[in-house]
């Protein structure tokens, strides 16, 4: 009944396909720019004449304001107003993009991707939300596989994008790309997208305490994820200054949030079990989807000797995959437990890392496709099912609340994520290569029978018998570190294989929902 109430106070009732694509414009934009950058940095570099330490702040500055944001979103909507903050957020994000593109010196950059992540980083937490209202509840699932194809399809062809335009064009232009759909995006939401009654509850209190502790502590979590491996993590006193503040800063922001009356987060929301497993998992799915993602670029191009293009031609056929899959996912949560579609996706993924640990330097193209592809299916078959088992009793007035700390929460496991690999990466790339260096000796016949061919091949192209030596055994060294290398790699897909395993006994947790939960209908 209150449904009716509402929609006669409301303009007429717009597509909720329309108002799908409108939201998702602007959405597939930011997701895509948060990777985008990443394979132009050296470019930059080059542009700015800046140290790759230096340059590394493009990625990082982006990735702090966005974090920043995603938890406010639902205050800062009730504040402004959805759909004014909505066309604001999409309004700077564009101009942002065009002032990135030109920016004239790396200061000016970073100050510009600030500015383009905070405007970014409240449109996925609003699309999400606004799309939850559109479909019905028994539609959930729809709306979720629409989200997901954004989601997912982001860092996938952000890196294969930005490849490309910086190889044919120029690096600005990755930048530039955005203006067309901001404007597009910007004009759709002004005439498609409307505030619900429910939502007009005017300014509110500014909870300054709570803004101060959750920019601070944010923003110290995302600098720690960013720069720890290049510090050495906690040989660093500025990563133990970042982690210290960070600590303090979250500990003192959740006391002060629970006992305030006018909080800018709704940490309560986590009461709800389905809300926080959802959460958890998805932070799960993000340390392992995005860690997956930027190992397996750094091993074609670092490795395999691809370019940047090719290398995002391996990681699109699984991003196609999921896009494939996630309407049909959509459409099954209707009729099935969403608890059990989770636990099938997550052994497909986990048999796509398992099939990830069999990579070779003599792999083909194909042989790094088609365990892409798989995980493809396996990510759209987990992350559809999470999202509808983290919102199934959140009320439409907690929807902002509850969209802001679910991508919050899958871009820091992301952000743990591609940490982690890192880091282990250069661990195990150093065991293994200790361990085999002692394999290069004169007592070894193997290693000498290796030698002699290389050497005499070398001297059959011309090279005198001491060149030639020295050139033998640069070669088999150079081979030994990159088969160091791919056992590193091989390593951390077979840990976050058994991750997808580790967090199952989780979905125990989970409520079954009603046929039609109340909540929602508020």
């Amino acid at each position: 009944m209150h449904n009716k109430a509402h929609q006669a106070s409301e303009p007429k009732p717009v597509s909720k396909w329309l108002i799908a694509l409108t939201v998702m414009l602007p959405t597939l934009m930011e997701i895509i720019d948060t990777s985008v950058a990443n394979v132009a940095l050296p470019h930059m570099q080059g542009s700015f004449n800046a140290g790759a330490d230096e340059v590394t702040w493009v990625l990082t500055s982006y990735l702090v304001s966005n974090a920043i944001v995603l938890p406010m979103t639902g205050w800062l909507s009730r504040v402004f107003g959805r759909r004014r903050f909505l066309m604001t957020c999409v309004t700077l994000f564009t101009i942002a993009s065009l002032l990135c593109g030109a920016a004239p010196n790396l200061g000016m950059m970073i100050f510009f991707r600030i500015l383009q992540g905070a405007a970014g980083g409240a449109l996925q937490p609003m699309s999400q939300a606004i799309l939850f209202e559109s479909f019905p509840v028994n539609e959930r699932g729809v709306a979720t596989a629409i989200f997901g194809v954004g989601a997912m399809f982001g860092p996938i062809i952000g890196p294969a994008l930005g490849g490309w335009i910086t190889d044919q064009i120029n690096w600005r232009w990755i930048f530039w790309i955005n203006i067309p759909f901001g404007v597009i995006s910007l004009i759709l939401t002004k005439y498609l997208i409307h505030d619900p009654s429910w939502l007009k509850k005017g300014v509110e209190k500014v909870d300054y305490w709570g803004l101060a502790l959750l920019t601070i502590g944010i923003g110290s979590l995302q600098v720690v994820l960013d720069k720890g491996q290049r510090e050495d993590w906690f040989e660093s006193p500025f990563i133990i200054a970042f982690t210290a503040v960070m600590v303090i800063a979250l500990i003192v922001l959740i006391y002060h949030e629970l006992t305030t009356d006018h909080p800018i987060v709704n940490l309560r929301l986590f009461k709800d079990r389905n809300f926080a497993t959802g959460n958890l998992l998805m932070f799960m799915f993000g340390f392992c989807l995005y860690g997956t993602i930027v190992l397996l670029g750094l091993m074609l191009q670092m490795l395999m000797g691809y370019n940047a293009t090719l290398a995002g031609l391996v990681l699109a056929p699984g991003g196609v995959a999921t896009l494939i899959m996630m309407p049909f996912v959509g459409i099954a949560i209707k009729k099935q437990d969403p608890r059990k579609i989770t636990f099938v996706g997550l052994i497909i993924s986990a048999v796509a890392l398992h099939m990830m640990t069999q990579f070779n330097l003599q792999a083909s193209y194909w042989t790094f496709v088609w365990p892409r592809v798989v995980l493809g299916f396996g990510m759209a078959m987990t992350f559809v099912p999470l999202t509808a088992i983290a919102y199934q009793t959140i009320s439409k007035e907690e929807m902002g609340n509850a969209t802001g700390f679910f991508n919050l929460l899958r871009n820091v496991g992301g952000s743990v994520g591609i940490a982690f690999s890192a880091t282990m990466l250069q661990r195990y790339g150093q065991v293994f290569h200790n361990n085999m260096v002692g394999y290069i000796s004169i007592y070894n016949p193997v290693y000498m029978d290796k030698f002699d061919a290389v050497k005499q091949g070398a001297i059959s192209r011309g090279l005198d018998p001491s060149t030639a030596g020295q050139t033998a055994n640069a070669l088999i060294y150079g081979d030994m570190k990159r088969q160091a290398a791919m056992m590193s790699y091989n390593n951390i897909y077979l840990i976050l294989g058994a991750m997808f395993i580790v967090v199952m006994p989780f979905l125990l947790l989970v409520r079954r929902a009603k046929a039609a939960p109340a909540g929602p209908m508020h």
